[in-house]
């Protein structure tokens, strides 16, 4: 695996621009990368983290995961899948965990937006974590117009490069993270697989997370293979999100999955 075969197989999909991160786990090895700290929004990308700093303050004693919250009208937005986040509805913490991550719940998101307090989640990402990288400024749409968010200072956007992305799924797969585990589990569920997963093997376990927006598309996680290989593998696209778009992801994965 080099960086120009990275480069060759975007090419080749039509990913383009891109940035990819590879590295191998379970044996001592040097992450492969192409621009590895581009600035690309992360749209859905941001949920890993915000998940992860979540489970850090359950570590603490300061959040409970089944400590029920009720969903406000205010964090309200569309969502691609169906949700029981409706107003009035009680949710669990580890229901909203596992919507945000499984589903890409929007609302679930936003409800933990309010629940941690974005600049608490970033100190925690950045300092216990050293995503340095990584930061929570804005509540999620899912359509126009933007969900009302009186706390964002409309100037700076969240962040979540895909150095960060790498060395966070890293760090979940290597258990150094707070529940990361249970964490793990839920990126294993993921039920947005139109992207690198159409790609993968016989026997291949894919925990991941994907993220896309008119202007960006993402997908990245924890692959393991039949033969006990395992590696983190984080590809970013600055392209629209619509089928065509994430229809290459596969046709990339495809080349660097044969060549692993």
């Amino acid at each position: 695996m080099t960086e120009g075969l990275l480069a060759d197989a975007a090419a080749q999909a039509g990913l383009q621009p891109f940035a990819a991160v590879i590295k191998r786990l379970d044996i001592i090895a040097e992450a492969i990368s192409v621009q590895p700290d581009a600035r690309f929004y992360p749209a859905s990308m941001i949920k890993s983290p915000l998940a992860a700093a979540t489970l850090s303050l359950v570590q603490d004693g300061i959040l409970d995961l089944e400590a029920p919250y009720e969903v406000s009208p205010a964090n309200m937005t569309f969502n691609d899948m169906p949700s029981p986040l409706v107003p009035g509805y009680r949710s669990t913490l580890t229901e909203i965990i596992n919507l945000m991550i499984t589903r890409s719940d929007n609302v679930a998101t936003n409800m933990v937006f309010d629940i941690v307090g974005r600049e608490r989640a970033t100190e925690i990402v950045q300092q216990r974590f050293g995503l340095s990288g990584t930061a929570f400024h804005r509540k999620l749409s899912g359509a126009l117009p933007l969900i009302s968010d009186p706390e964002w200072d409309r100037v700076h956007m969240n962040t979540h490069p895909p150095s960060d992305a790498s060395l966070l799924f890293e760090l979940i797969a290597r258990t150094q993270l707070p529940f990361a585990t249970w964490l793990r589990d839920v990126l294993d569920r993921q039920e947005c697989n139109n992207k690198l997963s159409c790609a993968l093997q016989t026997g291949d376990r894919f925990a991941h997370k994907t993220g896309g927006t008119d202007e960006v598309t993402h997908d990245g996680g924890i692959l393991e293979t039949a033969r006990g290989a395992a590696y983190v593998i984080v590809v970013y696209a600055g392209m629209p999100s619509i089928d065509e778009n994430d229809a290459r992801f596969g046709r990339f994965m495809s080349v660097v999955r044969n060549a692993l």
